[in-house]
């Protein structure tokens, strides 16, 4: 539905990973953007599905936990689905939260012709008593200025909880993790991507030397998906490691060593002691 890109516009910085497929933001994320006079603190969570083992509960229970701590909900959704498939269930969830509630209707751009909207607009205001809805797009940044100041203007008043210069009150390990999750979505297919997990061990600034050493494992569930992650001659992990070798570079300003080991851990994703170890419970 585009909530982690969304995300990314708003805060103008690249905090939460992006693919194509769905669910991929397994946690919840922190971005906060600092605005004149106001400052806004977002919580991305996992989208609201029906959960599937234990990992889906514990990522459903984190968005529904999310809808008790924040004073705002923006419902991201797309502007091309069928007025008439609308999920009531989604509707039920919103129903006990007291706060405003935006409809942010994504790939706006996507939609033509643009009066293909009105339709879908109707049949969200006669399901739920939204305060805004706004047709946008995350990737073009249509509307995306407008629900920013919407969302600061909505929101109570409230001393600043960060520093102005805070982008996200994350550990750097975390987002080292996404990023090397990120390069599994976008180049592996099928269940693979959803099988992993990254845990980073090793994170440090060598002294003396304009170098961050990172070492990773990533974990999978079987030894066949271990075969796909590393590829022939290690190709596949050589391919990974580099696309996210140069995005933490970009994150972080500084030159990156990278050294990614892959592992197996038999179905981890059903295993609460993995799931604590890898920070799922912490987050749900």
């Amino acid at each position: 539905m585009g909530k982690s890109t969304l995300l990314n516009r708003l805060v103008g910085e690249k905090l939460a990973i992006v693919s194509p497929r769905p669910q991929t933001t397994r946690t919840r994320i922190t971005a906060i953007k600092t605005l004149p006079g106001a400052q806004v603190v977002f919580i991305d969570t996992p989208g609201l599905h029906e959960p599937r083992g234990k990992l889906g509960q514990l990522m459903a229970r984190t968005a529904h936990r999310a809808l008790e701590d924040v004073d705002l909900v923006c419902l991201v959704a797309e502007a091309t689905e069928d007025p008439a498939a609308l999920d009531g269930g989604l509707f039920k969830t919103l129903a006990g939260f007291r706060g405003p509630v935006f409809c942010c209707l994504n790939k706006v751009d996507a939609a033509e012709p643009k009066t293909r909207v009105l339709p879908l607009i109707e049949a969200y205001q006669a399901h739920y008593p939204f305060k805004e809805i706004l047709p946008i797009s995350a990737t073009d940044g249509t509307n995306c200025e407008r629900l920013l100041h919407l969302i600061a203007g909505a929101l109570p008043e409230h001393p600043p909880y960060f520093p102005p210069d805070t982008l996200t009150d994350q550990p750097e390990t975390f987002f080292v993790a996404e990023v090397i999750r990120e390069q599994l979505f976008l180049l592996t297919r099928e269940e693979v991507p959803y099988a992993c997990a990254v845990r980073v061990d090793q994170l440090e600034e060598r002294p003396g030397r304009e170098l961050l050493y990172i070492r990773a494992r990533i974990f999978v569930e079987q030894d066949s998906q271990k075969a796909i992650v590393i590829g022939k001659g290690g190709a596949m992990l050589k391919r990974i490691g580099s696309a996210a070798r140069q995005e933490l570079e970009r994150f972080f300003r500084i030159k990156v060593f990278l050294e990614l080991r892959v592992e197996v851990r038999r179905h981890w994703r059903k295993d609460d002691r993995a799931l604590r170890e890898f920070g799922f419970m912490l987050t749900s």
